[in-house]
């Protein structure tokens, strides 16, 4: 689960890296894990900074100014695959051939192969474990085989439509070319965001590519286009062709990407995500309605779990005719706990996150609305801060309907376990989490809610909720795999082990104090051959 944002300005002598700051600051909900940006400038050298982190934290009045070049690539990241080494960090960067740049959001279900061919058949190293480095390699590696010393468009084309054929999962991808320009492109179902707008510049433009539209708009870029599934755009100063390259593949994008994980001010295939989540708040107002009824339980009031569940709530509550109050207060200080590594992080950091209202929750039976239920973690420290102050009953509607399967394309969701509704009946999940009773958006009624903003779109993937995933190759053996690398017990591992002793002290690889801000042709000694970090 990343953000990814590429820039090329007309005018070569302003420099981009602010801007594109600026733009992964937009997309940080996307990724608080580590960020980074290179840079082209004069002659095609590449200027980087990355590393864990915030994107305020790590682009600050020093780094910038280093980062020179009119034309740039970003990424803010979320590790999915891979570890939360800041080796791993993005983007990603070969010298060979021509010099390539590359940022991906997504995660592909087939790298034990691909990684197999980078040994034995094409001998390219690849020294990190994550699958974006690898598809960085499967794009250089086919670009390599045109044995030219200058490449066209129809070689990228070409390049890109191998590695579509080469790769199965999900990746929406923007790369750079020294002194050439900026490439973007999306896998054949689409599954990831990703689209592009652009402003006027003098006697030309400039363009952007970015994970959602909210970048383009706030600044200044209009005409945004999302990216066709299958599709890849070449962009230079001079020219944009855009092709499909891949065979003919079901248009599928990811429906969490309207419950959860986008800005409500975004647009993502035709689709507003603030609408559709308007559109999920009218459809389980039917469904709470239905429900309590059945069970007959009176609700008094209404409260959203901010931030992303606010707009769906809102139309429950008018619907429902209830009362509509804030009493969670949201510390805007902390990152989203959903996307924090650990069940006990995301678990301290609820209560420092919300603080419960008395006095909206004393003696009251309460609705409590939520985008979704994923761990329970939230859920339960949530439903126990009600009752720490007081509320009588506690109802908790989900904008989603029950996750109970791993997520392969880019959402931590790996492991089945860890998933509160995995092997779990409705009224076992409301035990589990301390609810009185929990009411789930049905799955119909969610296509539903989204669909029809885009009837054209006519399929979503909701493999978490079905466990029917779009590109196939999926089985228990890979679904066993996944859950053994990427687990939060296995995660809290994989911090501290395998990890070289220097002077008595643990290190990862490459790992330093300090980022880098160099040039990546090797002139610069801060710049080592396998990362970007003074050691």
């Amino acid at each position: 689960m990343c953000g990814i944002l590429g820039l090329l300005l007309h005018d070569p002598s302003i420099d981009a890296a602010t801007e594109i700051s600026e733009g992964l600051a937009l997309l940080q909900h996307r990724g608080q894990d580590a960020c980074g940006i290179i840079t082209c400038g004069p002659k095609g050298r590449f200027f980087q900074c990355k590393a864990n982190g915030m994107v305020r934290d790590v682009f600050d009045e020093k780094s910038l100014p280093r980062l020179i070049g009119g034309m740039g690539v970003g990424h803010v990241r979320y590790p999915t695959a891979g570890t939360s080494n800041h080796a791993e960090a993005q983007p990603f960067y070969v010298n060979s051939p021509y010099g390539i740049v590359f940022a991906h959001n997504g995660n592909l279900i087939n790298t034990d192969s691909l990684l197999h061919f980078m040994d034995a058949g094409a001998h390219r190293h690849i020294n990190t474990s994550s699958d974006s480095e690898l598809l960085l390699n499967i794009f250089a590696d086919n670009l390599q085989q045109t044995g030219k010393f200058r490449i066209n468009e129809e070689d990228i084309f070409k390049a890109i439509g191998g590695l579509m054929e080469q790769c199965k999962g999900a990746y929406a991808c923007v790369a750079m070319l020294a002194g050439f320009g900026i490439i973007a492109f999306r896998d054949p179902n689409g599954i990831r965001p990703l689209g592009m707008a652009t402003r006027k510049s003098g006697a030309g433009d400039d363009y952007v590519v970015a994970s959602e539209s909210v970048v383009a708009d706030a600044s200044g870029f209009s005409g945004w286009e999302d990216i066709r599934p299958g599709e890849a755009v070449i962009i230079t100063r001079s020219s944009l062709s855009r092709r499909r390259v891949s065979a003919p593949a079901t248009f599928a994008p990811d429906i969490f990407e309207y419950v959860y994980l986008a800005r409500p001010d975004s647009v993502l295939d035709g689709i507003s995500v603030y609408r559709s989540r308007m559109a999920m708040g009218d459809a389980l107002a039917d469904e709470v309605q239905r429900v309590l009824t059945e069970q007959d339980i009176s609700v008094d009031v209404v409260i959203p779990v901010p931030d992303t569940s606010r707009v769906a709530a809102l139309n429950l509550a008018q619907k429902l005719k209830l009362p509509y109050r804030e009493g969670f207060i949201k510390n805007r200080y902390v990152g989203r706990t959903f996307i924090m590594p650990g069940q006990q992080m995301r678990r301290k950091n609820v209560r420092k996150k919300l603080n419960a209202m008395a006095l909206e929750f004393s003696g009251k039976n309460i609705l409590i609305v939520d985008d979704s239920i994923v761990r329970g973690t939230t859920s339960k420290e949530i439903i126990q801060m009600a009752r720490d102050v007081g509320a009588k009953k506690i109802i908790l509607a989900s904008c989603a309907p029950p996750i109970r399967h791993s997520n392969v394309y880019g959402i931590d969701m790996p492991s089945r376990r860890e998933l509160v509704a995995h092997k779990r009946s409705i009224p076992d999940i409301a035990k589990e989490i301390g609810a009185d009773l929990v009411i789930y958006q049905t799955l119909p009624d969610l296509v539903a809610a989204v669909q029809q903003f885009n009837p054209s779109i006519e399929k979503f993937d909701c493999s978490i909720f079905t466990g029917e995933y779009i590109t196939g190759g999926v089985d228990e053996e890979y679904l066993s795999g996944l859950e053994n690398k990427r687990a939060d017990d296995v995660k809290a591992i994989n911090l501290s082990v395998n990890r070289p002793k220097v002077n008595g002290v643990i290190h990862n690889v490459g790992e330093g104090k300090e980022p880098s801000n160099g040039p990546m042709n090797g002139t610069d000694s801060t710049v080592g051959l396998h990362n970007s970090w003074q050691v």
